[in-house]
């Protein structure tokens, strides 16, 4: 047998825990995969697997070899599907992450285009509000809205920049007043996202001036869409990024204050592993969704506030 045939039953050994199982899901029989084992043991001068009758288990140096060729298997994946007609009709389940707010308000819409695009590709959307540095396993796409990405083994296709926005109810700003300058929100109920970066004090530019507040919260939440409902009902004045709340203030459900006065942007990136083989299902998606936000011309609208 040549060494792909052993490596891929190898793996399937290590998987199931059986050869038997092995040997059935690549259509072997029981001495054919026994003689695959110990062609290959006997290449490699080392014993990879361990069993009695009841069951069966890797050495050191098989679980050392099922990692290496798990990876080598995953590359040849890989290299195929960037030649062959996945390139051009992806299949299978991609997996995206995003925070709730983004995956409810930018995904989920246009999911039904994508699948009218790619209908042979099905998508796992992963809720998720906190970006952890690495790309989670299992993931192949992530969108992150941050002010700058730390990783350098993470690919990061800009999507937008958004501007992070301090606006209220109508009904709130009748009753408590607008504030007029920065250090005025101390006298104001606010709303914070406390996953944002240093979410209690606020870094204000308006021109050459700066400014930084400390403030308190009124409610603080891990969510955006309950501090959003917070601010809808009245209940103070939230801190949010603009593509959350773009069109409650379109609408005037909701009023920016300070409007004059820039918190640090944050860019909505798309981010994915770096490989040499791109999956033609993360290609197929970024492309996607970078076409979809400059047709809607969505770039533009989440870096300004609407007049």
């Amino acid at each position: 047998m040549d060494k792909w045939t052993q490596i891929e039953f190898f793996i399937q050994v290590a998987e199931l825990g059986s050869l038997s199982k092995a040997a059935e899901r690549l259509g072997m029989s029981s001495a054919a995969a026994s003689r695959c084992l110990n062609a290959l043991e006997d290449r490699l001068s080392a014993r990879l697997v361990e069993r009695t009758t009841r069951r069966l288990w890797l050495t050191d140096a098989g679980h050392e070899y099922h990692r290496r060729c798990v990876a080598i298997m995953g590359e040849m994946a890989e290299a195929d599907a960037a030649v062959n007609e996945a390139s051009v009709n992806p299949t299978g389940t991609l997996r995206v992450t995003a925070s709730v707010s983004f995956a409810s308000i930018y995904i989920a819409p246009a999911l039904p285009e994508f699948h009218k695009r790619y209908p042979n590709l099905n998508v796992q959307i992963i809720a998720a509000n906190r970006y952890p540095d690495f790309i989670e396993a299992g993931i192949d796409v992530a969108i992150r809205t941050r002010e700058y990405e730390a990783d350098s083994s993470i690919t990061v296709r800009k999507l937008a920049e958004t501007r992070r926005v301090l606006a209220a109810s109508p009904g709130y700003l009748a009753r408590r007043g607008t504030p007029a300058t920065p250090d005025a929100l101390c006298e104001h109920d606010l709303l914070v996202y406390n996953l944002a970066n240093d979410p209690y004090m606020l870094h204000f530019r308006r021109g050459e001036q700066t400014e930084s507040v400390a403030i308190k919260s009124l409610l603080d939440a891990n969510e955006g869409q309950v501090i959003r409902a917070a601010a809808l009902g009245g209940l103070g004045i939230l801190i949010q990024p603009l593509y959350i709340i773009h069109d409650d203030i379109v609408a005037g459900r909701l009023v920016p204050v300070l409007s004059e006065w820039l918190l640090p942007a944050l860019t909505i990136n798309i981010a994915y592993q770096c490989r040499r083989h791109q999956p033609a299902k993360i290609r197929a998606f970024t492309d996607f969704l970078v076409e979809r936000f400059e047709r809607l011309g969505l770039p533009r609208k989440l870096s300004e506030i609407a007049p």
